[in-house]
């Protein structure tokens, strides 16, 4: 039995498909039409896994969406009735949309999917799951554990904003939710608003320049934002947002709070912003920890699975790990909207056909690595490759390996394109620019001559797991990039008082430890285990790496730019080998060197996109 599930019409539109409870591919709309965050009915990305799993959509059994658009549109008519006249501007410009098109989604999705091939043949059988059973389902369903606890965190579904659930064997129940507008995600982004990034994008930015201020706005925040209460259950001050019924995030008063309208994009960053990162990051390290302590006690499990958007904080989750009160905790790898796709095919299997869950065998868990996207054959990706003029010779598998690790050692960026694209926001190995992470100056380098984005931008380490311990504050799986922790004490380098009292981001360019281009201001890096089983070919290459070096850590960044999509083809790889600056690009057994290929190929990739 095959059953597709469908995320769309917000942001991070994508597609899964599953066989018998088995994932079968799954990856987001962005990837095929190079739109970030492609919000459109995600066409290309269901025709990819139709393809992938061999049928067409006349042989799918079920079709699932991973929320209920009336009860959205419900939510939306009761905030503006709450809170007439003050949201009319807002709600003039919304109604129409749902009016148009969103209060007819069952209709138009039936009419788009009747429009693919085999679309005629579909039996039209359309399923609805509510976000949060969505994003639930993701996490439990994929994870390792045949019991846990489940906490879902993001901005908003239909109401619920957060959940607390139970998962066992096939049974999954949503015990406690938080609605609208009280929500974390929503917080979070409200800093990000004020402090000049985009939402729904600039989370992880905001995360990345947390260490470099000071927490000096949380009694702040505790005081006058946010009402917490000890079982994790809180409430926010509107007085103080603008979300439910502006154009805005935040309001005038939040401005005369924290001392000043909201940073322009691009504007230079102040000790002020690095200050409210910092500030709201602990503050929801907190709210986490409290939910994560509830979930706890009201389960009595010793495992956790997270999925939504909040479940990409890294930092919250490296924490939540070393503090308990979770023994083990599993993370869903696309634990934002895209991920609902999945979990809304997941559901409708297990829940509402009430199938078993599929015993893992050797698998760590159902995801497979992440790796569930687009892979190329040799011989295509030669083809393709030399359609598009690019000069490059063909290796055997062990010959790439050693050049690619040789090209590393030696300093230079390397694009990395292998087997099958990753689903979700995060390079595993298969879609990565790679660097020497012993490199003092390959942090710098990477942010401004190769993925052209802001200087404090940290990247992470790829290691092997078997040398994790070594390296990292960490002894456990983290095959995700989805937990953060601290260098290991001994690769550390401490810091002098000179350079202890430089000002935010000068910090950046002081070495911290022996792997600094890895190594965050606090000593941190956001850490991929890298396991021979999940990526041999990946492994390989670090295992050639630390031959060659003594070190099993490479740098390990998306490969795309600023504003990219992370690449899906052999075409979108050369492209952005060509307008940046990695020097050696591996696709396959087919490897190219930047000096021998057309100059008139080269092109500035700097302006090519939207800034993120």
């Amino acid at each position: 039995m095959r059953i597709l599930g469908i995320s769309a019409f917000y942001h991070d539109s994508a597609a899964a498909l599953i066989e018998d409870g088995r994932i079968v591919a799954a990856a987001q709309e962005e990837r095929f039409t190079r739109v970030k965050h492609d919000a459109r009915f995600p066409a290309h990305a269901i025709a990819y896994c139709l393809e992938e799993a061999g049928c067409t959509l006349g042989e799918v059994d079920h079709v699932a969406f991973y929320e209920k658009p009336l009860i959205k549109f419900e939510r939306l008519l009761e905030t503006y009735l709450a809170s007439v006249p003050s949201g009319f501007r807002s709600f003039q410009m919304a109604i129409p949309v749902w009016i148009k098109e969103k209060l007819f989604q069952k209709s138009n999705l039936r009419k788009a999917l009747r429009g693919l091939p085999g679309g005629a043949a579909w039996n039209g059988d359309l399923l609805f799951t509510e976000h949060h059973q969505s994003h639930a389902a993701s996490a439990f369903y994929a994870s390792p554990y045949e019991s846990a606890a489940v906490l879902t965190m993001d901005g908003v579904g239909e109401w619920c904003t957060t959940s607390i659930g139970h998962g066992e064997g096939n049974r999954l129940a949503l015990k406690r939710e938080l609605h609208f507008p009280h929500s974390l995600g929503l917080l979070y982004s409200a800093f990000t608003y004020y402090t000049g990034f985009r939402v729904n994008s600039g989370e992880y930015k905001v995360m990345g320049l947390a260490p470099y201020g000071e927490p000096r706005f949380v009694d702040t925040i505790l005081d006058r934002l946010i009402d917490l209460r000890e079982d994790g259950s809180f409430w926010l001050d509107q007085r103080y947002f603008n979300y439910t019924t502006g154009l805005t995030m935040t309001g005038d008063a939040f401005a005369n709070l924290f001392g000043g309208p909201p940073r322009k994009p691009e504007a230079p960053l102040t000790q002020r912003e690095m200050d409210l990162a910092a500030s709201v990051q602990k503050v929801t390290e907190i709210v986490v920890g409290r939910l994560a302590a509830a979930a706890a006690r009201e389960t009595g499990e010793r495992r956790l699975c997270l999925a939504g958007g909040v479940a990409l904080n890294c930092v919250a989750n490296g924490k939540l790990l070393r503090e308990g009160p979770f023994d083990d905790i599993w993370i869903q790898p696309a634990a934002g909207d895209a991920g609902g796709a999945l979990g809304a095919a997941l559901a409708v299997w297990h829940q509402f056909l009430g199938q078993p869950r599929m015993p893992l065998g050797d698998r760590r868990d159902g995801m497979q690595g992440a790796y569930l996207g687009p892979a190329f054959e040799q011989a295509e990706i030669e083809e393709r490759l030399a359609a598009g003029g690019a000069v490059f010779e063909t290796r055997s598998e062990a010959e790439v390996t050693e050049a690619a690790a040789d090209a590393l050692a030696e300093g230079k960026a390397v694009g990395w394109m292998q087997g099958r694209m990753e689903f979700g926001p995060r390079a595993l190995g298969g879609r990565s620019i790679l660097g020497d992470p012993r490199s003092p100056s390959m942090q710098k380098t990477l942010n401004l001559k190769v993925k052209y984005r802001e200087s404090f931008r940290p990247f992470a380490p790829s290691v092997l797991r078997e040398d994790v311990a070594d390296w990292f504050d960490l002894d456990t799986d983290s095959p995700y990039m989805l937990l953060v922790a601290g260098i290991a004490p001994g690769r550390c380098r401490g810091m002098t008082e000179e350079e202890d009292a430089l000002f935010g981001i000068d910090k950046l360019n002081v070495p911290r430890s022996e792997i600094p281009a890895v190594t965050h201001v606090d000593h941190s890096a956001r850490v991929q285990t890298v396991h021979r089983d999940t990526n041999p070919r990946y492994w390989n290459l670090i295992d050639a790496f630390k031959r060659k070096t003594g070190c099993p850590v490479l740098v390990n960044t998306s490969f795309n730019v600023r504003g990219e999509p992370i690449v899906c083809t052999p075409e979108d790889a050369f492209r952005c080998f060509m307008g940046t600056g990695i020097e050696l690009l591996v696709i396959g057994n087919c490897i190219l060197h930047k000096d021998k290929q057309d100059p008139a190929l080269l092109k500035s990739y700097e302006d090519a996109f939207e800034l993120d």
